[in-house]
């Protein structure tokens, strides 16, 4: 199905390629109208994910389907009208044999890797080498970087009369309800721990294309981390109903590259809305030259 879309979107841009490619590049993925599957990993973790759930559809599948036809074949041969003297029989050693055993038996077919993915959330392949604690708030995060110089700043969902000031008026690379003023930005293919708490009632910090989601529970640090394998732009929410502004809690973690990263963290320590359009306008410039060449 993946692979479907992703040659219909390929087809339907092929006049404005050199636009498509820079704005492909920028974004990654985000959620998009009509979505059938998940959005498409950034992470080995979500990877793992989503083979998971590819292969529960070859049990939930049957199984349905198997319902759906017992079902059909009980309304059809049993009903009154066809079947005026119903059955007497009160056991069959067989089909009871079968309907025990075969539920176990695609109980351990699912549930053996279900517990390893489920170790493998919970146990990095190695040390993380950024942490930053995500801090949720009535309705914005805070997010403060661990770092030599630690210092924090305040992610807010992007209202309209600012996306000019901001320069984020593309909606297709800052969608309305999902773009916001500062967003997280984390090196790639670096492990980030983040450090998850909330400062009035349970919120929770989840990005599908890393494939994580913690609550933010107040007096509580919970953890999670993740591994972005692909430069861009990834969105996320909260994913807990936390009042009447939830719906204005989005998530965006802006993943770039080492050196990019380090100019960032620099000018941040002390100015973090100059080192984003900093950052802004280095992106801008490399996806522009990109398109060029291609």
């Amino acid at each position: 199905m993946r692979k479907f879309l992703a040659s219909a979107e390929f087809l339907a841009g092929t006049a404005a390629s050199a636009v498509l490619f820079s704005s492909a590049a920028a974004r990654a993925d985000q959620p998009r109208e009509w979505e059938m599957t998940f959005q498409a990993p950034a992470t080995d973790m979500m990877r793992q994910i989503e083979r998971f759930g590819n292969y529960t559809m070859w049990f939930i599948v049957p199984i349905t389907i198997l319902v759906l036809v017992l079902l059909l074949v009980c309304i059809m041969r049993f009903r009154a009208s066809v079947n005026p003297v119903p059955s007497k029989t009160s056991h069959n050693t067989l089909i009871e044999v079968i309907w025990t055993v075969g539920p176990v038996i695609v109980l351990l077919l699912i549930a053996i890797p279900s517990f390893q993915l489920l170790t493998a959330q919970y146990t990095p392949k190695e040390e993380a080498k950024l942490t930053v604690k995500a801090t949720g708030n009535q309705w914005n995060w805070d997010y403060e970087y661990q770092v030599d110089k630690t210092f924090s700043f305040n992610s807010a969902v992007l209202q309209d009369a600012d996306r000019a000031k901001a320069g984020k008026e593309d909606r297709g690379l800052y969608p309305r309800l999902l773009a916001v003023d500062n967003e997280l930005v984390v090196p790639v293919d670096t492990m980030t721990r983040v450090l998850i708490t909330a400062t009035d009632v349970i919120h929770s910090f989840a990005v599908p294309s890393f494939g994580i989601k913690m609550d933010a529970v107040p007096g509580r640090t919970n953890e999670t981390w993740f591994k972005a394998e692909k430069e861009g732009l990834y969105y996320g929410q909260c994913s807990q109903l936390c009042g009447k502004d939830h719906a204005f809690m989005p998530i965006a973690v802006r993943v770039v590259s080492d050196a990019q990263f380090k100019t960032w963290l620099d000018t941040a320590k002390t100015d973090v809305p100059g080192a984003n359009k900093a950052l802004m306008a280095e992106i801008d410039g490399t996806n522009k030259v990109a398109a060029a060449g291609n």
